[in-house]
């Protein structure tokens, strides 16, 4: 009798065991932050034909669904407006409860190296920042640094609060642009997802299949080189550091990398694929906010970068919901890594109180080149968000004009009625103009919001 009684003990056991299996990925762990006044999808696994109930305890309202033959179930969940913290219980034959959660606005943070740097790095004034980065409504994910061949369902993380010990690691960026969205929005949670690698071309953190799929694009993947920062080869961190949060709503995207794409003259195609790419992936045209690479001493005929900036330019002028941050204000030639992480992670934040929050935090957006007209020997140039333009210094010889010789000469430049003229004694008869154009030009034009003007070329230049 009594092996008997072990025997259905160690039955009921094992049994219960292999049927309390109900399993969240980690982007669903306590102290998340979850998009307000939306539908979220809550996603995990358990046994096939598993009956799943889902409840938010801001509504205590039961959201059932039965797991598939693939052992995968998801529920959509209706979230209300900020606030918390509240719980999620999720039950099937065992029961899982996050605790600690928050509604209010989730972004994701990705690129490369000027991305991910955190004030453990050296950032500027980031002792005195850390001491005062106690938000325990602004929570941080980050995303280890993996690669896969396939795509992934889940990875390892999971959510914390601001403190100056998390903040310190966390991509100093994406933490300016959390505490100056939360200051405009009255203290609303703000969840930042951070998901970076430093030394990463754009074509790893899209769909294999997008590179392979196009000609032009594969021909590029293929002139990346190997290098010890990390890999190179199409889809791997997207693989891995990507798709397994797609599907997670977000309010948009920050991205702020280029640095490992100079050379190429089609960036603006890769970057548009790979935002095109992602909003099919979440089914979703979320903002998708740029930060253009700043001013370095790159090798090559010392145009690489720049072309890299223009081309990030003409991105957000011909893909809806982008917009750009200028950088050639903070950037210090010698070090491809500015310090001064504040500017841009506050200038990212009222682009998206601006164009997001219809917050009224003045003027946003840097000038960005519109168009010329020649009238004789000048060039009248014509810029977006110009308002109070103005040149910082009576000395600027940025601007530079080409006759139909297609060779540039200095030219003089002045603000009239918020455009630029431009002349050259050396050419006559204009045909293109063009600003900046040098990898190491800093900023001399600004609009009245003190932004800087993005560098630009009227001329076609070769794309191959």
């Amino acid at each position: 009798m009594k092996t008997n009684y072990y025997l259905n003990f160690l039955l009921i056991f094992f049994t219960n065991a292999m049927m309390a299996n109900v399993i969240l990925p980690n982007i669903f762990s306590d102290h998340m932050v979850l998009q307000r006044n939306t539908e979220v999808s809550i996603w995990g696994w358990g046994n096939p034909k598993e009956e799943i109930t889902v409840v938010g305890s801001w509504d205590n309202h039961e959201y059932k669904v039965v797991a598939n033959n693939q052992a995968k179930w998801q529920v959509t969940m209706k979230t209300p407006e900020a606030g918390g913290p509240y719980s999620i219980s999720i039950k099937g034959y065992n029961e899982v409860v996050l605790n600690d959660i928050l509604i209010g606005e989730v972004w994701l943070c990705s690129g490369q190296s000027n991305m991910e740097m955190s004030a453990s790095w050296g950032i500027e004034n980031g002792d005195e920042e850390m001491k005062k980065a106690n938000y325990p409504n602004i929570r941080f994910f980050t995303v280890p640094k993996l690669t896969a061949e396939t795509p992934q369902n889940n990875l390892s993380g999971n959510w914390s609060a601001c403190t100056p010990e998390t903040m310190k690691y966390f991509s100093a960026v994406g933490y300016f642009f959390g505490k100056r969205l939360q200051e405009e929005l009255k203290n609303v949670p703000i969840g930042l997802i951070s998901s970076n690698w430093g030394g990463t071309p754009a074509e790893i953190w899209m769909p294999e299949d997008v590179v392979q799929n196009d000609e032009n694009l594969l021909a590029a993947a293929k002139k990346l080189n190997e290098q010890e920062y990390g890999p190179r080869q199409p889809g791997r961190a997207f693989n891995a550091m990507i798709n397994p949060i797609v599907g997670f709503e977000i309010a948009g995207v920050l991205w702020y990398q280029g640095e490992s794409n100079v050379g190429s003259k089609i960036y603006d195609k890769t970057l548009e694929a790979l935002i095109a790419s992602w909003r099919e992936k979440w089914k979703q045209e979320f903002p998708f906010y740029i930060v253009q690479i700043a001013p370095f001493k790159y090798g090559g005929n010392g145009q690489d970068g720049v072309v890299i900036r223009d081309l990030q330019r003409k991105v957000v002028q011909n893909t809806a919901k982008t917009a750009l941050v200028v950088t050639s204000d903070i950037a210090h030639i010698d070090d491809i890594h500015p310090k001064d992480k504040k500017s841009v992670g506050v200038r990212l934040a009222n682009l998206a109180l601006s164009e997001n929050y219809k917050a009224n935090v003045g003027l946003s957006q840097s000038p960005l080149f519109k168009s010329f007209t020649v009238k004789n020997n000048l060039v009248e140039v014509t810029f977006d968000h110009a308002e109070s333009l103005h040149f910082s210094s009576d000395k600027n010889h940025q601007f530079e004009l080409a006759g139909t010789d297609g060779l540039f000469f200095p030219g003089d430049a002045m603000v009239k009625n918020n455009k630029v003229i431009v002349t050259s004694k050396k050419v006559k008869h204009p045909t293109d103009v063009r600003f900046a154009w040098k990898n190491t030009d800093l900023a001399v034009l600004f609009n009245k919001a003190n932004l800087p003007a993005s560098s630009f070329s009227s001329k076609e230049y070769d794309q191959k």
